[in-house]
């Protein structure tokens, strides 16, 4: 009688290793077999939804086995004009998110976009041009890292600078302005210019010089 027992135990512990094995194969290959349904984009200003999905390969729904996180990320930073990417899947793998952190076009300098890690670029885009020379290579970098962090839109608005230092301030600069008004800024005090459209409207579409690089007052030009 024990020996029956023991045989049947056997059997049937067999049979349930052999439905293990089963749903674990079943499992592997259907995962594997998953395939990427959806895609999520933000933070690309330069590239449109469809040329982040074309550069990272998933245009014709991939598998998501094969084109794991690190491997979009690869893809994706290639672009000099991407500073990052991150990724994240969702829906059993089947959904992926990217974040795109631009390299921004900040500048316009001896006719070539100058990207915020300073790498210099034959394309063009809607950013100041500074239209006289920085000796100081201080200054420059300065002035890229301080240019960065205006809003987009507000650099926009800004058509040329110029590179305008005085005995008292090094770091002075002449913004023209698209709008037809002027505006002088120290890199100290760059992050005012995220106000300027607030500020400006408070007179009422009259055109002067703004001074923002000490105090604020308007003065008009002719006046």
């Amino acid at each position: 009688m024990k020996t029956v027992k023991k045989r049947k135990f056997k059997k049937k512990a067999l049979f349930m290793l052999l439905i293990l094995f089963v749903i674990i194969f079943l499992t592997v290959f259907y995962v594997f077999n998953f395939h990427i349904t959806n895609v999520y984009i933000s933070g690309n200003t330069i590239y449109t939804d469809q040329e982040i999905i074309d550069m990272a390969k998933l245009s014709n729904y991939p598998r998501t086995l094969n084109n794991n996180e690190l491997i979009i990320k690869k893809r994706l930073e290639k672009s000099k004009y991407i500073k990052r990417a991150k990724i994240r899947k969702k829906n059993f793998l089947r959904s992926v998110y990217i974040n795109i952190i631009e390299n921004r076009p900040i500048l316009i300098y001896k006719n070539q976009t100058i990207l915020f890690d300073k790498t210099p670029s034959d394309e063009k885009f809607n950013v100041p041009i500074l239209i006289n020379d920085i000796d100081n290579e201080d200054i420059f970098n300065k002035l890229i890292n301080c240019l960065a962090k205006i809003d987009k839109d507000i650099l926009e608005r800004i058509s040329e600078i110029k590179y305008d230092p005085n005995d008292v301030d090094k770091q002075k600069f002449l913004l023209y302005m698209s709008d037809g008004n002027n505006v002088y800024i120290t890199l100290r005090k760059i992050e005012r210019m995220n106000n300027y459209v607030e500020i400006i409207s408070t007179f009422q579409g009259k055109k002067g010089t703004l001074y923002l690089d000490s105090g604020e007052y308007f003065e008009l030009f002719g006046g």
